[in-house]
């Protein structure tokens, strides 16, 4: 696994390959893989009462257009753009490079599966 991801010589937990370590690692520790990757989003949306992960959620399903989210959302296009650099700021700018932005999709996905959702996340 490591030699396809170009860390040949390296070594690595599961925790560490991403989404991955969820296909290759033992356990499948799912709910630890969406707090890792989202934790700073959805601790700031419990502790502000925002819900960025929806935007997030419309941004993607929208095929990261930022003028289709704001219809989805019914919110000035102007809202989801500062919505999506608060989401840099917490995920790190890189959180919309396609490899980055696959891993934070997934966890979208498995959040809205899971129970995680319904559970606060620790830091």
């Amino acid at each position: 696994t490591l030699e396809a991801l170009g860390r040949a010589g390296q070594s690595a937990d599961a925790g560490e390959l991403g989404f991955v370590g969820l296909l290759v690692g033992e356990g499948r520790d799912v709910p630890g893989f969406v707090t890792a990757t989202l934790a700073p989003v959805l601790e700031y949306d419990a502790r502000r009462g925002t819900d960025l992960v929806a935007t997030l959620r419309a941004w993607f399903d929208t095929g990261g257009s930022p003028a289709r989210a704001a219809e989805v959302l019914n919110v000035h296009v102007n809202t989801v753009t500062q919505r999506l650099d608060r989401v840099g700021r917490l995920l790190g700018r890189d959180w919309s490079v396609p490899e980055r932005a696959l891993e934070v999709q997934l966890a979208l996905r498995l959040h809205r599966l899971t129970a995680v959702g319904d559970r606060p996340v620790s830091p």
